[in-house]
């Protein structure tokens, strides 16, 4: 069952990663792929803790609508 958790949790993060890289091009981020890397792998830490990074994050799940 763990295990189970554990791989749910990971598919979660990487679709995540996956969805914000693909509509990162609406956000108001600098292009640079240091900034991109950082603010992908660090989304859910992010979204939590920064209203400006949870707007942008939803405009690249958008895909810029909104």
């Amino acid at each position: 069952m763990v295990k189970l958790i554990l791989f749910t949790i990971l598919v979660v993060y990487l679709a995540g990663i996956w969805k914000f890289l693909k509509g990162y091009s609406y956000t108001n981020f600098s292009r640079q792929l240091p900034d991109k890397l950082i603010l992908s792998l660090l989304w859910p830490v992010l979204i939590i803790f920064n209203i400006s990074y949870r707007h942008n994050f939803q405009k690249a799940l958008k895909g810029g609508g909104g």
